[in-house]
């Protein structure tokens, strides 16, 4: 189960960074995620200013600094981005222009570690489970495949001449579909 809080920052020429780590924090024990919707450009930014959010995370094997909002007065005052950061920390800096721009977004709460490992022995129960199913399924596979062949050996039968009671109900059954009778061995000419 996860919680979701709000999360907000402002950038400004005062305050021209912020990292979001609560990895770093004990307040927090469980997993988080930070989900980034929007950047906006405040009502006192100066006209003609570019304002330029870049953000530095953890990438697969090494850190990225990247740009993800370009703002400006009479151009664009807001972006979407809904950015997910799954892994701390993560960096936003102001590299250009006095803002002030919003970022606005929610902090994720995962589960308590100890829920996780409780999901883990779930999880193992269940595949246990299905692996009986499975050996159900199986028994009752074999079964039906005996089946086939004791009727694979009734039809080769059939085929010799031998008329037995299943052969004479296939046979009405063809003619009830519409099927010719097959003609017999020994006809008369």
């Amino acid at each position: 189960m996860s919680d979701e809080y709000f999360y907000g920052v402002t950038l400004s020429s005062s305050h021209q960074s912020e990292t979001w780590d609560p990895e770093a924090k004990a307040d927090y024990p469980r997993s988080n995620k930070l989900l980034i919707r929007t950047a906006l450009l405040g009502p006192d930014a100066k006209p003609d200013e570019l304002n330029v959010v870049q953000v530095e995370t953890m990438c697969l094997q090494d850190s990225i600094k990247i740009p993800v909002a370009i703002l400006k007065v009479g151009e664009t005052r807001q972006a979407r981005l809904d950015i997910e950061f799954p892994d701390a920390p993560v960096t936003f800096t102001l590299t250009q222009g006095s803002g002030p721009v919003h970022l606005i977004g929610q902090h994720l709460l995962g589960a308590l570690v100890e829920e996780f490992e409780d999901m883990e022995e779930m999880e193992e129960e269940m595949l246990d489970e299905e692996e009986g199913d499975d050996s159900q399924f199986k028994e009752d596979e074999n079964k039906r495949k005996a089946a086939g062949k004791r009727k694979t050996n009734e039809d080769e039968d059939d085929e010799d001449g031998q008329e037995g009671p299943k052969s004479k109900k296939s046979k009405m059954a063809n003619n009830a579909k519409g099927k010719a009778a097959s003609p017999k061995k020994n006809a008369k000419k």
